[in-house]
């Protein structure tokens, strides 16, 4: 079992997800805004973070959030997996071909809507990498 931190403002979308990978064994907390998320990572560091890009505050602080996390010398490594619809909003095409270390600094994207057993395989692929 992890511990999954779901970084969503779709309280609906975070919930439901947060369902299923609970039936699939994990433990799952979901936070709706990025207001003190480094602090709360740090005070407990969760196994993989779901993390939205767009919130009502900034349409990019997803991306701010994965920046600081990988900035921040004393934050070990976890895995992040965005989890999106900015497509959507902003048709630019962001994809896994845009995980770069100091621009998009994640491990792996997903566009929403998402199939749900195809978010169960890649959180288990994410969990299971060294």
């Amino acid at each position: 079992m992890a511990y999954v931190l779901i970084v969503d403002d779709d309280s609906d979308f975070a919930n439901a997800t947060a369902m299923v990978l609970k039936g699939a064994g994990h433990e799952v907390e979901t936070k709706l805004d990025t207001v003190g998320i480094v602090e709360k990572i740090m005070a407990r560091r969760p196994d993989l973070i779901i993390l939205d890009v767009m919130f009502p505050e900034n349409d990019a602080a997803g991306f701010e959030v994965a920046r600081s996390l990988r900035k921040d010398p004393s934050i070990p490594r976890i895995p992040i997996l965005m989890l999106t619809a900015v497509n959507t909003k902003f048709p630019l095409g962001f994809g896994p071909d845009d995980i770069d270390e100091s621009w998009l600094p994640i491990t792996d994207f997903l566009e929403k809507p998402v199939d749900f057993d195809v978010l169960k395989q890649k959180v288990d692929q994410l969990l299971a990498k060294p």
